[in-house]
This record gives structure tokens, sequence and C-alpha cells, in this order.
């Protein structure tokens, strides 16, 4: 039976993932390998928790003997595991290098002692830095923003070294903005959509103008999926993308619509350090040789979206009224709106 090793399974991207694999390929054994920091909810995966095909591993990436525990029985690898927060990477840059540049070396070196057959590591299109007037190709330089970028930047260069020197099979993905269900609520979709459902105030950073591309996180799952099972490839790198470019204006604006609310919700806040006016990728390779182009329209994917959270008030209030880190970082973050969460 195939066993794919997930790291970081319990977090947005990765728990969708692990539900998505499991749908489409119900033969697959999973082994969820996750630390369960703040971001890391067993409430996203409670529904398959009893599933035989799934184990879940407490455990950090940086432990090299829990790791090598979880590979030797793996087949392939998705490495999810990654501080993925731009905000909170300003403030606890050390975490950041430490589990998504550390980590993603003790995975490797795994790897080399227990081979599989594909390794994936889940990279991010702000690597690239501001992509000015044309999207970013794989081919584009690198030029990381935030202490966050640089550290994804780091795992990602370090991955694509190990294929060169030691020529494991692995493949690097570089995706624009996920949304959907599960997304912890600090991320600017969720966030936004908590807060107006609860009339509190949606802080904007600066101009509210800077632009992202957005992806429905279903539509990376499968990308994932096709790059994972490929033959061939190894020491690549894939763009994804869904060529859906919105600014954070225009994101509050599909929000409030949908949820029937005003621009009196609206906060502009002081900018974000190091803020990209613009992030957004070429997709024409993977396009080109797998095939894949994003099946869900963003309307219906958005609003299915928004209505989630509309519908899962308790896995949400959970997390902004009982998770003090949560709270904390939301008033260390946006200091104009403390009055909010007291």
């Amino acid at each position: 039976m195939t066993t794919v090793l997930v790291t970081g399974g319990m977090g947005f991207i990765g728990s969708n993932f692990v539900r998505y694999i499991m749908q489409t390929h119900p033969d697959y054994k999973i082994i969820n390998l996750d630390k369960l920091t703040y971001a890391g909810n067993p409430d996203n995966l409670r529904d398959i928790e009893n599933d035989p095909n799934y184990s879940f591993v407490k455990g950090d990436i940086c432990d090299r003997e829990v790791v090598e525990k979880c590979m030797v029985k793996a087949d392939y690898v998705v490495n999810f595991a990654a501080e993925t927060h731009v905000d909170r990477s300003i403030y606890y840059t050390d975490e950041f290098v430490r589990t998504d540049v550390y980590g993603t070396f003790i995975l490797l070196e795994a790897m080399r002692q227990y081979p599989v057959k594909r390794f994936v590591q889940i990279s991010t299109d702000e690597v690239y830095g501001d992509c000015g007037d044309t999207p970013s190709t794989e081919d584009s330089p690198l030029n990381p923003k935030s202490p966050y970028a640089a550290s994804k930047t780091g795992a990602d260069r370090l991955t694509y070294s190990y294929w060169s020197t030691y020529d494991l099979p692995v493949i690097i993905t570089r995706c624009t903005n996920n949304y959907g269900p599960y997304q912890y609520p600090e991320k600017l979709i969720p966030l936004f959509v908590t807060n107006a459902i609860e009339n509190i105030p949606v802080p904007i950073y600066g101009s509210g103008r800077n632009s992202r591309d957005w992806i429905y996180v279903l539509d990376h799952c499968k990308a994932i999926d096709m790059v994972l099972h490929s033959v061939g490839h190894d020491g690549e790198i894939f763009n994804i993308g869904a060529n859906k470019e919105l600014s954070v204006l225009e994101i509050t604006e599909i929000i409030f619509e949908t949820l029937g609310k005003n621009n009196d919700l609206i906060n502009h806040v002081k900018d974000r350090l190091g803020h990209v006016p613009r992030h957004a990728v070429n997709t024409d390779k993977i396009q080109r040789i797998f095939g894949w182009k994003p099946e869900y329209d963003f309307k219906s994917a958005i609003t299915d979206s928004i209505n989630w959270y509309v519908e899962n008030k308790e896995w949400w209030m959970k997390i902004k009224y009982q998770d003090k880190d949560y709270q904390s970082f939301y008033k260390l973050n946006y200091k104009e709106n403390q009055k909010d969460l007291e």
C-alpha cells in the first residue's frame, strides 16, 4: 500500500490536502506529522481521525528521530510544515528560520537515508518579492521582502541543492494566496470574514491597493497531487496560481457584499513593514506539462468559502476567543484595534 507522509497536515492547506488525497486515492495511507503549534488544529481533521488509513504523529520536523521514524514508512513526502504568516515573521523571525529552513534540512537528510519516490517542497510566490508589471516565472530572480519569504526561500533553495548535490527526487512548488475552509483566522480572508460577521472593524494595511493572486485551496491540492505523482521533473520548480488578481480592497468588497455589510467596518491601519505591492505568477509551465488549470469558479468558490465561516462559527470562535496566542498577536499587530477583542 502506498504511504504519503504529510508534514504540517493539521494546518490549513495541509489538512485540505490530507482530505483530498484520502478521497482521491482511497487505497493510500496517510501519515500526518504535525507539531500542533497555534495554527495546527486537530479540529481540521476531526472527521477522519479514526479512518484506518490515517495516522497522526505529534512531532516537530526539526526532531531528527521522529522524522526518521515517519520517513522510513513513506513512499512520498509533501512538506507543508512551516511558519507561514508574514506578519508574525516580523516579530518572531527566529521561529521561522528554525522551522522553515532547519526543519526542511532535517527532512532532506532523512530522505537521504530512507529514499522516497518523490519529495514535494511547498514553497510560495513570496520568494519572488514584488513581481512588478509582469507575473513571475520559475526563472525570475528571487528577492524575498519579509523574514517569512526569506525563510521559505532558504528552504526552497536548500531543497533544490539536495537534488543538485545528492540527486534526490525533489520538486518545488510556488503557489499564490490560498483561500477556503479551515484557514486560521489571522489570515486576511478568514480574519475579515469573521470580524465582519461580528461587526468588528477589519484592519486594512495602508491604502489596501496591494494585490495578490487568489487560488481556491482544492485547486492547489490537485496541482500538488499531479506534481507528486509525476515521472521525471526532478529538481524542477512549478508555479501554481489561479490568475485571479484582486486587491485587498476588492476582496473586502466581496466579503462585505456577501455578508450584507457596509464600508463603515473598514479600518485603515499603518502599512505593514516591507509590504509587497503585487504578487502574481506565470503558470504556463504547469499547464503545459501537466494540463493543470484551476477548476473552481472564483465567484462561487469565494462565496462558498465565506459561507463556510458563517456556518462554522464554533470552529473559529474557539480560536478567536479561547486561544490566547491568537488574541495576544492580534493586539500586538493591530494596536489600533485592541478594544475589539477586549
